[in-house]
């Protein structure tokens, strides 16, 4: 999992990188094209169609279409905010999480859980400072990401259980390559690429794959109580890339914010229910 969630991290930063040599629409349909390659031959190594009719049941509809949402408005915020703050926002989707199970399919929830989660939207707020000084819209950006992949991991148990994960990778990058087109349409300014353009776009799919083969084999192999708290171990290394490579210094209600957003999550996530 944290090898997974360095993967990410530097993904990000490839892509952020990206971004300045080509229409961010343009990167993103690349890197799903490559992600749905390499998952596809991975899925026939192992006997099993890339494009099986089960990726076309009205639960994976539903998936893809909160999974277009994440996709395009948190590369967005990566593009266009510091990594550091998007990857802070971010991290409160398990807390999203846990609000949606119960809310939707009736989980108990304590109320220790209850004021973790609580605790973890005040974080988010901490970030975004609405009606402050220091308020920057583009930071919803990333909320609306977050919110994105939070629908998309509930939406999951709508998927059928007899898609594989690299089925299931396919269908993930598919829908990259897609919100990718659909921001192209929308800003109309595709370019010829240059060979550093393609390079950084390359390393971006390379990271992007890895980080995604992780995470698969994390969940797989480990207890997912266990594993998925170091989802936030990201943050760690988002705020190294964001200071080292490119120059950001988030200030202290920042840190603080993600501070409380993380440990808000890992109590969250291990907590028995009550």
């Amino acid at each position: 999992m944290v090898a997974a969630m360095a993967g990410f991290a530097v993904e990000d930063g490839f892509l952020k990188a990206a971004a300045r040599e080509m229409p961010l629409g343009q990167v993103l349909i690349l890197i799903g094209l490559a992600g749905v390659l390499a998952f596809g031959l991975q899925a026939r190594a192992a006997g099993h169609p890339a494009f099986p009719r089960a990726l076309f049941s009205r639960g994976m509809a539903i998936r893809s279409a909160f999974e277009i949402t994440g996709r395009l408005f948190y590369s967005l915020a990566v593009a266009l905010t510091p990594i550091s703050v998007a990857s802070a926002i971010l991290q409160a989707t398990p807390l999203v999480v846990v609000l949606g199970a119960a809310l939707i399919f009736g989980e108990k929830v304590g109320l220790a859980r209850w004021c973790a989660v609580g605790a973890g939207f005040a974080g988010v707020l901490m970030i975004l400072r609405p009606g402050l000084e220091g308020f920057d819209a583009m930071s919803l950006l990333a909320l609306t990401g977050m919110l994105g992949f939070a629908g998309r991991d509930l939406a999951t148990r709508a998927a059928p259980p007899t898609l594989s994960n690299a089925q299931l990778g396919v269908a993930g990058f598919g829908v990259l390559a897609a919100s990718g087109a659909v921001l192209l349409i929308a800003s109309g300014d595709a370019v010829l690429p240059s060979a550093r353009a393609l390079g950084l776009t390359a390393a971006t799919a390379l990271f992007a794959i890895s980080g995604y083969a992780a995470l698969t084999a994390a969940m797989r192999t480990g207890e997912v109580s266990v594993v998925t708290p170091f989802r936030y171990t990201r943050l760690v290394f988002a705020l190294i890339l964001g200071t080292l490579i490119y120059g950001e210094r988030p200030d202290a209600l920042t840190l603080l914010g993600a501070a409380v957003i993380v440990g808000s999550g890992v109590f969250a996530l291990t907590r028995r229910r009550a």
